[in-house]
């Protein structure tokens, strides 16, 4: 009688399951299939996910990871998310700011369609943009939500418990906010979601079969190249899995995720004669020549003559028609070769003056990233104390957004007071690695202080949602049956599902928290 129960049960869950994802990845499609820019002229949302559609767009179109002939001012296709520099051919052009391995893969996908339906984002923005969202976005978060059901089957204890974890992952977080635009946000959670669930296996369940090597060097691997963070996570599981089974991690792991690392230097080299990614690109490059510094002039001056002889001293020429500009930081110059199309960094030094190559590929004419040019958020926030606080608690605060996180934290002390070993270090795992992650973003300088720009939250730590809702789960089963903590727990979701659904139509706003304060005065930005 007990295990027929038990059947009826397994089998009621896995219908509530079906109908939670089903629910969710209709309400996905249908957002999908009416996204539309303010414009109305294409499919995409805001700069950042325009930066990736000009890569995929001039990738198949022109055959190249050159931006020139896509970007217009004034038009959908203009982003100011993107860097500039010199290209392989000695000149210097426009890039998606974004690493490129994304992109490229997602260029595969264009280049099918339009090869199969004869459609181009150029003649179809709207049916190319939306059949890629759901292949792309949809398609991965159901397998996600499929996944995540089998981890909270393994991993839960009680009925309500599993249902309530499953109902926060597929209408409470900000993932599925997320799946009407182009982001390397929902590709990191996902794999990241995959790795762990191949580590549970491996740990939990003791199973050390090779496909569970393969999967999480392949996923952990793919997380990092969309949410570099997560680094510290593919870390953790590598020395981990050395300890657990040596010989299976050194020839499937450490290959699986090889093949990513590969793709990720190949595509991003290809794309920028460089290995790093164009947001490593933000300070000035090695010395080129070194002047001793024999003139009297004052420090915000330049001795031109002196600079260019110098150059010319190590073998490098410079036109007549070269311009010294002043930048934004103390002591510093740009020179500007139009000529060669050249650029130099300039500092005056105690007694020389040094020349260095251009690595500030942010820094160009017309850069929205400067100083002067940047607006709202994107300012910076001079105070850490205020941006920890308004990322945890205020405007763009993981806990006042979504409360339904503060469960995980108790969770987490669940399985570390009491948990099964392996649980203990996953648990363990999750709370250094978010310690970690929060104090690296606090601690980042006033200009990256933006919490992550025009956004509708915190969304630097959305990799994190699939490791948040597996620690729910020792909480949720812990409150199963006390009728008060449920009713909070259910508060908590009803705040979640609406901060997620505030910006359902479009992902790149702000929170209803921010916009209200500013509607109260009570912000200004």
């Amino acid at each position: 009688m007990i295990a027929a129960q038990d059947d009826s049960s397994a089998q009621l869950r896995r219908f509530v399951y079906t109908l939670l994802i089903v629910t969710s990845a209709a309400t996905m499609v249908g957002r999908i299939m009416s996204v539309e820019s303010k414009s109305g002229k294409t499919a995409m949302l805001s700069a950042n996910d325009r930066s990736r559609w000009c890569t995929i767009r001039s990738l198949v179109d022109h055959g190249t990871y050159e931006i020139d002939d896509v970007i217009r001012r004034k038009t959908d296709w203009y982003t100011i998310d993107m860097v500039r520099h010199q290209g392989s051919d000695g000149r210097e052009h426009y890039y998606s700011s974004k690493p490129p391995l994304l992109p490229t893969l997602l260029a595969g996908e264009y280049w099918l369609i339009k090869s199969v339906a004869g459609v181009t984002l150029t003649d179809g923005p709207f049916y190319v943009a939306r059949v890629m969202l759901m292949l792309s976005n949809v398609l991965p978060m159901v397998l996600y939500f499929v996944v995540l059901a089998w981890i909270v089957e393994s991993l839960g204890a009680d009925n309500w418990s599993k249902l309530f974890v499953m109902t926060c992952a597929t209408w409470g977080t900000f993932l599925t906010t997320f799946a009407v635009t182009l982001n390397n946000h929902l590709p990191g959670a996902i794999s990241v979601l995959l790795a762990t669930y191949a580590a549970i296996r491996i740990l939990h369940h003791d199973d050390l079969r090779v496909r569970w090597f393969v999967m999480a060097g392949l996923f952990s691997a793919f997380a990092v190249a969309n949410e570099l963070p997560s680094l510290a996570l593919f870390a953790m599981y590598g020395i981990v899995f050395v300890w657990k089974a040596p010989k299976q991690t050194l020839a499937t792991f450490v290959p699986a995720a090889s093949v990513v690392a590969i793709a990720f230097f190949a595509s991003t080299y290809v794309g920028h004669q460089s290995f790093r990614p164009p947001y490593a690109h933000r300070a000035d490059g090695p010395i080129v020549a070194e002047v001793f510094d024999k003139s009297s002039l004052s420090v915000t001056e330049i001795d031109l003559p002196l600079v260019t002889d110098g150059l010319q001293d190590v073998g490098i020429e410079i036109s007549a028609n070269a311009t010294f500009v002043p930048t934004l930081k103390n002591n510093r110059w740009m020179l500007w070769d139009p000529e060669t199309e050249n650029r130099y960094a300039i500092l005056r030094t105690a007694g020389f003056i040094e020349v260095r190559e251009w690595d500030s590929w942010y820094e160009y004419e017309g850069s929205y990233w400067t100083p002067g040019n940047k607006a709202g958020v994107d300012k910076g926030e001079p105070s850490r104390a205020v941006y920890a606080f308004h990322a945890l608690l205020g405007h763009h605060g993981v806990f006042s957004l979504t409360p339904i996180w503060l469960l995980s934290v108790v969770g987490i002390g669940c399985w570390l007071r009491r948990g099964p070993r392996s649980l203990q270090a996953f648990a363990l795992m999750v709370l250094a690695l978010t310690l970690v992650c929060i104090v690296f973003y606090i601690m980042r300088p006033e200009k990256d202080r933006n919490y992550g720009g025009v956004s509708c939250g915190f969304r630097w730590l959305f990799w994190f949602t699939p490791l948040w809702l597996i620690c729910m789960l020792p909480a949720t089963d812990l409150i199963a049956k006390h009728r008060g903590w449920r009713t909070a727990a259910i508060a908590s979701l009803i705040i979640s599902i609406f901060s997620a659904t505030y910006a359902s139509m479009n992902p790149w706003s702000h929170p209803w928290i921010f916009d209200y304060w500013t509607h109260l005065e009570w912000i200004a930005y």
